[in-house]
């Protein structure tokens, strides 16, 4: 779960009277996120441009990795004579 610091927090209310000067400290790294509270609930999180689009590639690079382990899978499974022919399947169903 992801933590957030008391000057990370901003009741939603102060953010729409301060946008620019909050937008101002993401631009210039002051604080790494913003969390904007509504009924005292955190419903909507700002990270820099860069960071959304680092965080991105993360997604996209485990993405990619999760498809090679189940292709990895796959292959291995064929290695190792644990499939069955499409009529088996079928004739199983």
């Amino acid at each position: 779960m992801v933590s957030y610091a008391t000057n990370e927090l901003i009741p939603s209310s102060e953010f729409a009277k301060r946008f620019g000067s909050y937008l101002a400290q993401i631009k210039g790294n002051t604080v790494e996120k913003l969390a904007i509270l509504k009924n005292n609930k955190v419903e909507a999180v700002i990270v820099s441009k860069d960071e959304y689009e680092a965080m991105q590639e993360a997604l996209k690079k485990q993405e990619a990795q999760e498809i090679m382990t189940s292709i990895q899978k796959g292959l291995d499974d064929i290695h190792n004579a644990k499939v069955k022919p499409i009529g088996t399947l079928w004739n199983e169903l």
